[in-house]
């Protein structure tokens, strides 16, 4: 070593270490705005610093922002910009870093809320008799189709015809005419209102009685006549009923949801008439049969799907899962395993053949090149799939669900969400080994925002669950709107307060939950919807089952006018959550999660809570000592042919279940 080696070496080793910052005492995160809140749709910069006991800043501290949930509904950048989606509560975890002490945490929630007031509807009759009283009930909206939970302001031009107080108790004094408005803030709306010359003398109700089920629409009409023995038409009068539980809307559809003698009244001005009903137990209940079993414990179970034309069923997996089961069913009793076709990818979660039976379709979410997207296998050997296409364009982050379609007109198609931006594609697989995009389409919501769960089609009409935008129905070729899968076109949408509905779910497991528009069933004038629902935190000191459980609604949407549908019914379990459905004749059938496999008597007109009304048909509770997760259930779907129902569970596998025909009580009771 040279001398000057040596100087230097030496120099350097009397040389004091590098200085180390000095240990922070009380260290504390300071977030701003303290209490944030954003309009929905829009963006917030939250702003945090770290500072000492003193209170002058830590320079050293590294912060970074983190979504703690409410990730349907808006994201957060690691420097604090919150972009809002949608309504609801976006919970935000600051975490700082500070060299040579303990991290610092801290958690805001963010509330996205409606925009300012746009639009009042309100749904009030236009004809009154004079005495006559109603209440009006507005629905406050933004621009963007959010509920708002504003006071309408109403007002009347002519008050001596008709008045309208501050709770929108409407009033019709003497014969003439009125507008009434109602304000909030810009938006308003008017009501035109006639009151009638004529004095309602007598009125009377038709049907006078009636005998029916519990859940049967009876309709009732009112004749109302003057002095003169004249019948005024274009009036509508307020109905009540009593005693018990049930419906009664103002166009005069009562259901009643328990056994018993109803008295309705129908009421106009002074005037009013009475019918009895009399309604019998639904007395819908039946037993059910497992008729076999495929325990599955590698993986979680998705979605089930069964060959067109062979005895043949497909089973997805999660939680992990790469691989999609062919199975032979052929023993209903002993379903076997044949094969398995694996993929790069972590969850197989949706799996439909072409009409024909020639192909199949399936997706892929958390594939590791992040390729994702679907898989197109053949079917000539239906046992045994091979695959002979990969579509991933645009695709990357992910497919939940698919639907395959065949029109005459147009070849087929396959109809799939994109995880990762919200879209809905539409797949030309006329040559299935050689899939193309034929069209893309959005609804207009930021990304943060945009989620599209699941889709089915009939009739040339696509009924997509758009999550925070609900139903979304498109003409990809029924031809309503022009529509094509080249070209779809919105044809109408359903949109609901989703946190109003849930409330209680947040109440009991905080901001930030998991609720959303999931899945779509369209069946005669109906369309089935229902919502998926999870808490943002699980029991406290529990584990396992107990530690947690599904929620959920399932809405009956009319779509008779397909330009304007509307929620008519519900069906919400006791316990549990609703998921995917199957509609075979008047039977609907349900994974509800939690709550197992149940079935319900959909038949005739359907209104009000179905649940109340004594339609369920069948529960089985999936839960099994050798599951994925043992003695739970979690119900996905299912799927049904020929009187069996084939039952996908999560945690348990396939179910094979008979719904067995209600017993005969002369034969089955029993004699001395």
């Amino acid at each position: 070593m040279t001398p000057m080696l040596v100087v230097a070496a030496l120099l350097q080793s009397v040389q004091p270490a590098s200085a180390q910052p000095a240990p922070v005492q009380g260290a504390r995160l300071i977030i701003t705005p303290a209490e944030p809140m954003v309009v929905a749709e829009d963006t917030l910069r939250l702003q945090a610093r770290v500072v000492d006991a003193s209170g002058q800043p830590v320079p050293t501290a590294q912060i970074r922002f983190v979504a703690a949930g409410g990730v349907f509904e808006g994201r957060v950048d690691p420097d604090g910009l919150v972009r809002s989606g949608s309504t609801g509560t976006l919970p935000v975890t600051i975490v700082a870093q500070i060299p040579g002490a303990s991290t610092l945490t801290q958690r805001v929630e963010v509330r996205m809320v409606a925009g300012p007031a746009a639009t009042i509807t309100v749904d009030a009759p236009t004809r009154l008799v004079a005495g006559q009283r109603l209440v009006l009930a507005p629905v406050v909206k933004s621009a963007a189709g959010d509920v708002r939970r504003d006071r309408v302001v109403w007002t009347s031009s002519n008050p001596a015809a008709v008045s309208v107080n501050a709770d929108g108790l409407v009033e019709a004094k003497a014969m003439g005419r009125a507008t009434l408005t109602g304000r909030v803030d810009r938006a308003t709306t008017t009501v035109a209102v006639d009151v009638v010359a004529s004095r309602v003398a007598s009125i009377s109700l038709s049907p006078s009685s009636r005998e029916a089920r519990t859940g049967d629409v009876v309709r009732f009409a009112v004749t109302a006549k003057d002095a003169a023995g004249k019948t005024i038409t274009g009036v509508t009068p307020s109905y009540s009923f009593s005693p018990g539980q049930g419906i009664i809307d103002r166009d005069g559809a009562f259901t009643g949801y328990e056994g018993g003698t109803y008295v309705v009244t129908a009421t106009l001005g002074t005037q009013s008439a009475q019918a009895v009903v009399r309604l019998t137990p639904r007395d819908v209940r039946r037993p059910a049969t497992v008729v076999g079993r495929l325990p599955r414990m590698k993986f979680t179970t998705e979605e089930v799907w069964l060959h067109p034309t062979r005895e043949i069923a497909y089973l997805g997996t999660g939680s992990g899962g790469d691989r999609m089961y062919t199975i032979d069913i052929t023993d209903k009793t002993k379903p076997v395993v044949t094969d398995s076709l694996v993929e790069n990818t972590r969850r197989v979660n949706d799996i439909m053949t072409t009409p024909d039976g020639k192909h199949m379709v399936f997706t892929r979410e958390g594939a590791s090149d992040r390729k994702n997207g679907i898989v197109i296998a053949s079917l000539e050997d239906p046992l045994h799939p091979k695959k002979c296409a990969d579509f991933t364009d645009g695709l990357t982050g992910g497919v939940h669900s698919t639907y395959v379609y065949r029109q005459e007109k147009f070849g087929t198609h396959v109809y799939l969400t994109n995880d990762g931006t919200g879209a809905f594609h539409i797949i030309d697989i006329s040559d299935p080994c050689a899939p193309k995009t034929a069209s893309v389409w959005k609804t207009p919501r930021p990304d943060a925002g945009r989620s599209l769960h699941d889709v089915d089609v009939q009739d040339g009409l696509a009924y997509l669950s758009y999550w925070n935008d609900g139903l979304v129905i498109l003409d990809i070729g029924n031809g309503v709107k022009g529509g094509s899968p080249a070209n779809p076109q919105l044809v109408s949408q359903y949109k609901y307060d989703l946190n109003d509905m849930y409330r209680q779910v947040e109440a009991s497991g905080g901001p930030g939950f998991i609720r959303g528009t999931h899945t779509a069933w369209r069946h005669n004038n109906y369309v089935f919807i229902a919502d998926e629902v999870f808490p943002a935190s699980p029991v406290k000191g529990a584990k396992d089952a107990s530690a947690g459980r599904a929620y959920g609604r399932l809405q009956v949407i009319d779509v008779s006018d397909i330009a304007k549908p509307k929620s008519v019914a519900f069906y919400e379990p006791e316990f549990g959550g609703v998921h995917n459905v199957w509609v075979a004749g008047d039977t609907l059938y349900m994974g509800a999660y939690n709550a197992g496999f149940r079935a319900f008597d959909i038949s005739g007109e359907l209104r009000g809570d179905l649940r109340a009304q004594q339609r369920e048909m069948v529960h089985v509770h999936t839960a099994d000592q050798d599951g994925f997760v043992k003695n739970a259930a979690m119900t996905w779907g299912v799927v049904v042919r020929n009187g069996l129902a084939y039952v996908n569970d999560m945690y348990n596998g396939l179910w094979i279940v008979r719904m067995e025909p209600k017993p005969d009580p002369k034969k089955s009771a029993i004699v001395p």
